[in-house]
């Protein structure tokens, strides 16, 4: 278990958000889909509604600069 996954998931679970979770431990294919779709390498990989957030560290500064609630409330998908 990612420490990083999990305070990305407790964020979301706080803020009573649904998510798909991706899980690529053990599947090559996915782990090359979601680098592909990130162009990165780490996990998490956060998208909204298909767009690209980032990491974890990049889901808590958007909650720390108070964007996260906005973006939240005008998407309904989600997946980590």
């Amino acid at each position: 278990m990612c420490s990083f996954c999990h305070q990305a998931k407790l964020l979301l679970k706080k803020k009573k958000v649904l998510f798909k979770e991706i899980k690529i431990d053990n599947d090559i294919e996915k782990r090359k889909e979601m680098i592909n779709r990130s162009n990165r390498k780490t996990v998490p990989q956060i998208f909204i509604d298909n767009q690209h957030i980032g990491g974890c560290d990049d889901l808590y500064n958007l909650e720390k600069n108070r964007k996260l609630d906005f973006i939240l409330k005008k998407n309904k998908n989600f997946s980590i």
